[in-house]
């Protein structure tokens, strides 16, 4: 079989250049449904750090998107990276901690870069310049199967590891990623070149979580909006009702007056929550009667028993929320 590392110069949109400085990411657009169609590739989202990893003879450095350098928080990974034996190269990709299941825990993540410790994984899923030639314009199909190639010779116990995809079938492929817990996916058009800007080449549908929470009380808002700035959330467990974090967006301007206004209504000078955390966001609360009911969608449950990335969908009155 012929090599596509061998042929680069031959590949449609190659071409010959010098080994490039920081390269801005190319982003992908939120929807809320995966696209239909055999033009479009489909990948596992994984819950981790953006980086690019930029590899020039024997040095090896991460940016992070916002064009930070964090290449000393990834020994493993540098070390990996020095042993692939390309002379340069940019991947793009995202630095993650595997759970035992196999699914990727962003809190674990930051445990482990906040420790100096942990064995990170990079999950590479785009190759944007090997060898002296940028393929920044070469279609996506050509340029993964570049990068399976190149991945393809290392070790099973490497910490590197390749992003694959699926042909169309874009919405069962989503069904299934959520159904195991994984946070989302990432539809790519499989003819588009590499651009650092976000566009509808890439879209990204995340999976959500839904449940209902009591309302214990709201924060004021630093930003000067109206009515509040974020609602402070609980759930009962054994009978006591127990902080579950807090939850900011979702409302609009009227919806932050008029909830306000209701929950004025069930004001009290204590807090309902059997424990609070150390949380200086909470020192100005102003605490109710938890008995306004939010639903609210989420990632996940933190390790700290609070929501990760929540966001309100509206009010449930019909019922008592208790375990």
């Amino acid at each position: 079989m012929k090599s596509n590392i061998a042929n680069l110069e031959k590949l449609e949109g190659a071409q010959k250049a010098p080994m490039p400085g920081f390269i801005p990411p190319q982003l992908a657009t939120l929807v809320k449904e995966p696209p239909s169609g055999d033009q479009w590739l489909h990948e596992l989202k994984f819950d981790g750090y953006r980086m690019l990893c930029h590899i020039n003879g024997d040095k090896v450095r991460f940016w992070s998107r916002s064009e930070k350098d964090w290449t000393s928080k990834f020994p493993n990974l540098i070390d990996a990276m020095a042993k692939l034996g390309v002379k340069s190269a940019v991947i793009d990709g995202e630095v993650v901690i595997f759970e035992a299941d196999g699914r990727s825990s962003f809190q674990r993540l930051q445990n482990a870069i906040a420790s100096a410790k942990g064995r990170f994984s990079f999950v590479a899923f785009d190759l944007i310049y090997l060898n002296g030639i940028d393929l920044s314009r070469v279609p996506l199909e050509k340029r993964k199967a570049v990068l399976r190639e190149l991945l393809d010779s290392i070790p099973k116990t490497s910490p590197l590891r390749y992003s694959d995809h699926i042909e169309g079938n874009g919405e069962l492929f989503f069904t299934h990623a959520c159904k195991s817990g994984i946070e989302g996916i990432v539809s790519k058009l499989r003819n588009s070149i590499y651009e650092s800007r976000r566009n509808r080449s890439w879209l990204k549908v995340k999976c959500e979580r839904r449940e209902e929470f009591l309302i214990g009380g709201y924060t004021t808002s630093s930003a000067g909006l109206p009515g509040f700035g974020a609602l402070i959330l609980g759930v009962y467990k054994d009978d006591q009702l127990v902080y579950a974090g807090r939850v900011g967006t979702g409302f609009t301007m009227k919806g932050r007056v008029d909830l306000q206004k209701r929950l004025e209504k069930y004001a009290r000078e204590s807090p309902p929550f059997e424990h609070l955390p150390r949380d200086p966001g909470l020192r100005d609360a102003h605490w109710t009667d938890p008995v306004l009911i939010a639903e609210v969608s989420f990632i996940e449950w933190t390790d700290e028993g609070t929501l990760r990335h929540p966001a309100f969908h509206g009010l449930r009155e019909s019922k008592r929320q208790k375990n």
